[in-house]
């Protein structure tokens, strides 16, 4: 009985995942509250209760590339690594043009005040470089550079600045 159950969940998950269009993450979606009522049709023809479906969002689903929204960058450097996850954030935009997203670009606590900020929020265009090769219009796209303002590791070491040298991809609510 389990196995036919983990069976059907899997199934579910990959119709899910393969039909998921023309979607895009809302405050809501992002606290886990959905509005009952709400269906959703996947490309095979199966009708989803998009509360049910939820857990199953790509935002949130760690298989897939959308749930990724932090690009972190080696010291002093604005090359962007990953770039999959920043890809997989083009294309959602291109293929939703409602879309937007501010990127927010940070840096360790090393360095000037002035020198974070300018190296942040190079860190957001590099990443909006990468983005502009996808068919999206730019408009889409914010940038903003926080320098050491804003840390999400308050320690003073190698593991804390890794975590601070980031851009976090906010998608905004309409």
């Amino acid at each position: 009985m389990k196995r036919n159950l983990i069976v059907v969940l899997i199934a579910v998950v990959v119709l899910t995942a393969c039909g998921k269009k023309n979607t895009r993450p809302t405050v809501a979606d992002q606290g886990g509250g959905q509005q009952a009522g709400n269906a959703e049709t996947t490309t095979s023809g199966t009708t989803i209760d998009a509360g049910s479906a939820n857990a199953l969002d790509p935002f949130e689903d760690p298989a897939s590339p959308l749930s990724k929204r932090v690009i972190y960058f080696d010291y002093d450097s604005a090359e962007v690594k990953d770039i999959d996850a920043v890809n997989a954030h083009a294309q959602y935009l291109a293929d939703n043009p409602g879309a937007k997203v501010r990127l927010e670009g940070h840096a360790d606590e090393r360095g000037t005040r002035e020198y974070n900020v300018a190296l942040s929020e190079e860190r957001g265009m590099a990443v909006k470089r990468l983005m502009a090769f996808q068919p999206l219009q730019t408009d889409q796209i914010s940038v903003v550079g926080f320098g050491e303002e804003r840390p999400v590791a308050f320690g003073h070491d190698e593991k804390s600045w890794q975590l601070n040298r980031r851009v976090e991809i906010i998608y905004e609510s309409k």
